[in-house]
């Protein structure tokens, strides 16, 4: 089993008197690694997957009697996909406040329901995190960092997600599959969409402009909706950690541009698997897209996971001058140009340069990416 970054801290966390929350999509692994951490604490646990109708009802406007039914000799509780339960805030609350030797885990594939229900009800009763797609840390650290190295390709065709990695040659059935029961069932009940096709003909678009500008009011042109249901959507993905935004940096330089957005996927297998193109890169025109996109997505799994706090940004000038990644952490800036090709130069431009002050400058390219410091986990970190 390849050991999750997370699972040192969150062990660490057990019996503090606080839920412990994982949030994620489906199937990348959260009631796994809950689970073997229970188990390895060799305590009586029980779980509650609330993708089950009844546990659902009987989870919701439920008594502290109920729960000490339900829980009975338990020491720890992991109640599974709980943004499905209405009001789970309060529950989780009663639970924390009243079951002092139970330790409650939760897990989370959406911050929609979840995020609204425990916002206010667990202030100050919770660890949280995010658990992703393997990150490049936890596969080397299983695989070493040659073959990882020699599964780039494979990355970045069938992404990280565990069924990808863990059953080859059937990648393509189960991203398929996945994508196509997660997006167009899972997000569609959540978001309450009444328009599905709106949302289908979206997700390609995006899926086709990885790594580019985008436009809300042409994006509506191509679902045909207006630009508010655009937006919408969109935050709904990201709300479901299918894709998420770069916002373009910007401090009012006058030649700056300061609206624009660009769409990434947290997993190109995902992205792949939408537009239904798994050809191999030499038959691609679209390698250096899914190599920004594997590079970014990289650097926020790695920040997430040494819970380190940073934003990132795209730059562009009115010039087209243009830089892919800017990384802004504790109020300095990383300037980063990523490159498939390792013979393509890179330079940074000095309309960036001479008016922000860089800490570190970086070229990534399919060379050097797996030995670049900021996106591998320390081992004294994990």
């Amino acid at each position: 089993m390849i050991t999750r970054v997370l699972k040192h801290i969150i062990n660490s966390k057990f019996f503090k008197g606080k839920a412990i929350i994982i949030t994620g999509p489906r199937q990348v692994g959260k009631t796994t690694l809950l689970k073997t951490i229970a188990k390895e604490k060799e305590l009586p646990y029980t779980i509650f997957n609330c993708d089950e109708a009844n546990i659902r009802n009987s989870l919701k406007d439920v008594s502290i009697e109920r729960l000490k039914s339900m829980i009975g000799k338990n020491k720890v509780l992991l109640i599974d996909e709980a943004q499905r339960v209405e009001n789970i805030g309060i529950t989780l609350k009663l639970i924390v406040d009243n079951f002092e030797d139970v330790q409650l885990l939760v897990t989370g594939s959406s911050t929609l329901d979840l995020a609204v229900g425990i916002k206010e009800s667990l202030t100050g009763r919770k660890f949280e995190y995010h658990l992703f797609p393997f990150s490049l840390t936890e596969l080397i650290e299983h695989h070493g960092i040659i073959n990882e190295e020699q599964a780039l390709e494979k990355r970045l065709l069938y992404g990280s997600y565990p069924d990808a990695i863990n059953h080859l040659g059937e990648e393509k059935e189960l991203l398929s599959n996945l994508s196509n029961s997660y997006l167009f069932k899972d997000i569609l009940a959540l978001g309450n969409i009444r328009k599905p096709v709106q949302l289908e003909k979206l997700v390609q678009a995006l899926a086709l402009q990885i790594g580019s500008e985008i436009s809300y009011a042409e994006l509506g042109q191509i679902i045909e909706a207006d630009k508010q249901t655009v937006e919408r959507y969109i935050d709904l993905l990201e709300q479901c950690f299918v894709a998420f935004r770069l916002n373009a940096y910007s401090k009012n330089l006058r030649n700056e541009i300061k609206k624009s957005k660009k769409i990434y996927f947290y997993d190109l297998g995902i992205r792949n698997a939408i537009i239904q193109n798994f050809n191999p890169l030499a038959l691609r025109t679209d390698t250096g897209q899914l190599f920004e996109n594997y590079i970014v997505s990289e650097y926020i799994k790695a920040n997430s996971n040494a819970r380190k706090h940073a934003k990132y940004y795209f730059w562009r000038s009115f010039q087209q001058q243009e830089i892919d990644l800017i990384e802004e952490v504790n109020g300095k800036l990383n300037a980063i140009e990523i490159k498939w090709n390792e013979n393509k130069k890179a330079k940074f431009p000095t309309t960036f340069t001479n008016n922000y002050t860089i800490d570190e400058k970086l070229i990534i390219n399919k060379q050097n990416y797996s030995s670049i410091p900021s996106l591998i986990i320390p081992n004294e970190i994990i």
